[in-house]
């Protein structure tokens, strides 16, 4: 079999070279301090769609720096009772997708709730306000800044802000939430269910955001990592703060984030993706230290992946 990365057996032991900063926990005990503090302003509006066997509402909340965040939020019809709930995040520049996809778990009696990422294809926010290069990707947004003010640090704690909203629905069981999604969305699944560990169940597909410098070293700093290349060409062009860099990419990196999480894990891979390397997927895996198995598709990339929605439902489902 053709390989792009490490063999399968040395991906399953791969711990990832990206460095972990110093302050990495203080960093993230101080985010989660200032996201606690933010007075959420929920409001939830009926939506324009509408099926016969669910509520469709358009959920707004605040999130920190006071950016406005968008998801849409589908609730069974007439199941009152507390009940599961997934939460979905969405791919890199994408947006929460058409309602039509998701009634199939409002149809089981699971509510499903789909976030906006803050300035990207959907309705939420990006506030700004940072210092430095604006133009190319949210990577890289806010790394000639304080580290407190990187895009992504702002982010994942919007996931983690959903996920406590979420649990406090009274028709939700807060014992029962689970987090899923693909590429950016696995990146940000795992993030959520770090930062908010009452998430019990995680389905990160692909994930995203992980092990920066293993994409670098592996010269696929393209696509959808191509803005770290872009940095250096345009801000660093003698790599003189290289480690400085990659260092401060490791406050924003889930493979770092990943041994916070309680939940339990499925994730889904594909042993020829160029896009999400394989062996930054396995770093965050691998330092996961609650029940996990994971799905290998040996022959498939950064693409669908034959059966593996129906995989994830079941795995949900199992609540029922």
């Amino acid at each position: 079999m053709p390989l792009i990365d490490f063999p399968l057996e040395q991906l399953r032991t791969y711990q990832g070279i990206s460095p972990r900063p110093a302050d990495f926990d203080d960093y993230w005990e101080r985010a989660l301090t200032e996201m606690k503090s933010v007075d959420a302003q929920v409001e939830l509006i009926p939506a324009r769609f509408q099926v016969p066997i669910a509520d469709c509402f358009e959920l707004f909340f605040t999130g920190v720096r006071g950016a406005r965040i968008h998801a849409k939020y589908i609730r069974p019809k007439g199941n009152s009772a507390p009940h599961p709930a997934v939460i979905q995040f969405h791919g890199y520049s994408m947006n929460s997708g058409d309602w039509m996809e998701k009634v199939a778990y409002a149809a089981l009696g699971i509510s499903f709730i789909s976030m906006d990422v803050r300035g990207q294809g959907g309705s939420s926010e990006d506030a700004g306000g940072v210092k430095g290069n604006t133009l190319n990707g949210h990577i890289i947004r806010g790394l000639d800044d304080h580290p407190d003010n990187l895009l992504y640090r702002q982010i994942y704690l919007d996931a983690a802000q959903l996920a406590g909203i979420v649990m406090d629905l009274h028709e939700v069981d807060p014992s029962r939430v689970a987090a899923m999604g693909y590429s950016q969305g696995g990146g940000l699944t795992l993030a959520c269910a770090a930062l908010e560990p009452r998430i019990a169940k995680l389905v990160p597909v692909y994930p995203f955001l992980s092990d920066y410098k293993r994409v670098w070293e592996m010269d696929l700093a393209k696509d959808a990592y191509d803005e770290i290349r872009a940095y250096f060409r345009k801000f660093d062009p003698l790599h003189t703060r290289e480690a400085e860099i990659f260092e401060k990419l490791g406050y924003i990196d889930v493979q770092h984030l990943a041994p916070r999480i309680k939940g339990e894990v499925m994730m889904a891979t594909g042993l020829m993706d160029t896009i999400t390397p394989p062996s930054t997927q396995f770093a965050a895996y691998n330092k996961i230290i609650s029940p996990k198995r994971v799905e290998v598709y040996p022959d498939y990339g950064h693409e669908g992946l034959p059966g593996f929605a129906d995989t994830a439902m079941t795995f949900i489902a199992e609540w029922l």
